[in-house]
């Protein structure tokens, strides 16, 4: 793809998205619902980062205030050091928006598409360079409704990465998609961060954001509740150890107390030392003799988390 230029409104080493205290509330008096809830997020320039949360956490509501599509109740947003509002003419140019579904016409072609998109470009990239890009070389007068549903999102990449954006904000980019088509689109999303590009993504698949994000954010009743790495995000969290001892009482070993539970036949034990725990468990099989069934051991890990923090929702607030 053709070269990019460079940001022009960002201050060395500052943020490509920067939110502070956001909050978006609909409705009036009694009735009214504070959906963003204080929202505070940097965005590092040329990083991946992703948007977690359960429905209604509010992850949807702030993807639209960052994308200019509605107006903060309170807070501030920049993004490339603009208002995406107030700058709005200004920074579209430079941003790229993939949303869950594009609507563009069935009865056009992939390379009519393309034109027409081109079109209301200011500095659009050749139709012929997307094409390539993107892989659709040979979809090109295909009409829109016989693609797969991964060609269509790739047409819907083509149009958001037509005009070099500086800043990509994907919403859902692989909803119902099947995995092969899943696998391609995250290479698409890798070569935005090797061009410098900066994403930030939604996504209701965690093993998703694992593998793409540098960065994560869990939202959580309208809050981020849990930001960073997914070492810096399972750090703390317990891990699991998991087995059974058919008709022998579990051992009465310090490790176990006051975390063990039983489930469906098995015992469940959570461990913030899982080293320590297995040692000991393993060490009291081997004296006594005893069989461990269904042993299993598993560190803490995103969807562990991300499950606690579920949970946490469905609890009254």
């Amino acid at each position: 793809m053709t070269s990019r230029p460079s940001p022009s409104d960002l201050t060395a080493g500052a943020p490509a998205i920067r939110v502070r205290d956001l909050r978006r509330s609909f409705g009036h008096g009694r009735g009214a619902f504070e959906a963003v809830r204080g929202v505070d997020l940097d965005i590092e320039a040329g990083t991946i980062s992703a948007l977690l949360g359960t429905n209604g956490a509010g992850k949807t509501s702030t993807m639209e205030l960052i994308e200019g599509l509605g107006r903060p109740s309170a807070g501030e947003i920049r993004v490339l050091g603009l208002d995406p509002l107030a700058d709005r003419a200004a920074l579209r140019p430079r941003m790229g928006i993939l949303l869950q579904r594009s609507g563009f016409s069935g009865d056009l072609t992939v390379v009519e598409t393309l034109r027409m998109w081109h079109s209301t470009l200011s500095h659009p990239q050749p139709v012929a360079d997307l094409l390539g890009a993107l892989g659709l070389e040979d979809r090109a007068d295909t009409r829109v409704v016989g693609l797969s549903g991964g060609e269509q999102r790739r047409l819907d990449l083509a149009c958001t990465l037509m005009g070099l954006p500086e800043v990509v904000l994907l919403d859902e980019p692989t909803t119902g998609l099947d995995p092969e088509s899943r696998r391609d689109v995250w290479g698409l999303v890798r070569g935005l961060r090797e061009r410098g590009t900066t994403v930030l993504l939604t996504t209701h698949h965690l093993e998703e954001a694992e593998a793409l994000a540098d960065e994560l954010a869990i939202m959580h009743h309208g809050r981020i509740v849990r930001r960073g790495t997914v070492a810096q995000i399972v750090e703390g969290h317990p891990s699991t150890v998991r087995f059974a001892t058919p008709g022998v009482p579990l051992p009465e070993l310090r490790e176990l107390r006051d975390t063990t539970r039983q489930e469906r036949g098995s015992t469940v034990v959570e461990t913030d030392d899982l080293q320590a725990t297995l040692t000991a468990l393993l060490t009291w099989a081997d004296r006594t003799g005893v069989r461990l069934t269904d042993l299993s051991a598993r560190t803490a890990t995103l969807e562990s988390v991300f499950l606690a923090v579920a949970d946490q929702q469905r609890a009254p607030r």
